[in-house]
């Protein structure tokens, strides 16, 4: 089927941004004499919001009070550096402006931080996507609902031809509980055989896929 509204997740699915995620937080941790990690951990830590992001990226143990100064020491070193190495996995652009010329609403709902969503899809993006929305204080973050539905609403999208786009099991379970379709591309933070045994999961009203290339995505939406 063709869908005329898509949902994007940014991190692992439009933009690689793993190198600079790690650079500024190793650099926050640094500040506080705490081991740095590597790539492969990183990548394993993130997806569930920049404080769950702190979290995992302390050691295990380390007081609340601390955990919110390498927060508050990321994100201070993270809106200089957020577009470093960050760039859009090969096609992406394409993809996007295919999706424009064929009349395709598109938006990214991420976990990430509002102001570095907002950053980067301008940097990045333009008037490729309609709109753009990052975690917010007061609003729930993926899994929930709650910013699926309002970028909806904004957009006037239909869920019954709206699909979300992402990387993850947060994803998954973004769609599963917004009750629309989902593609999970397996270039991103997750591996494939994770996100396949997750298509198990929906029921037989929703439609889901695991993709490898962005060909493969645009096909699948137009």
């Amino acid at each position: 089927m063709s869908y005329t509204t898509i949902l994007f997740d940014l991190d692992g699915t439009l933009l690689d941004t793993l190198a600079d995620l790690r650079s500024s937080m190793n650099r926050a941790l640094e500040k506080f004499g705490f081991p740095i990690h590597t790539r492969e951990e990183v990548r394993s830590y993130v997806g569930d919001g920049i404080l769950a992001y702190a979290r995992r990226a302390v050691p295990e143990g380390t007081d609340e009070a601390t955990v919110f100064s390498v927060l508050e020491a990321f994100k201070k070193d993270y809106k200089t550096h957020c577009s470093d190495e960050t760039a859009p996995y090969t096609g992406i652009l394409t993809m996007l402006d295919e999706l424009k010329k064929h009349g395709v609403k598109t938006a990214i709902v991420s976990n990430k931080a509002d102001f570095a969503v907002q950053l980067l899809a301008q940097e990045y993006f333009g008037d490729r996507v309609t709109s753009a929305r990052g975690e917010r204080e007061g609003v729930p973050k993926k899994p929930a609902p709650d910013m699926v539905n309002a970028v909806m609403n904004e957009l006037g999208a239909d869920p019954e031809s709206t699909l979300f786009v992402g990387d993850s099991d947060v994803d998954f379970y973004t769609a599963l509980n917004a009750k629309i379709d989902v593609a999970l591309v397996d270039w991103g933070f997750r591996d494939r055989d994770l996100l396949a045994s997750l298509l198990t999961k929906l029921p037989e009203s929703r439609r889901g896929t695991v993709v490898s290339t962005v060909e493969e995505l645009t096909a699948e939406i137009l």
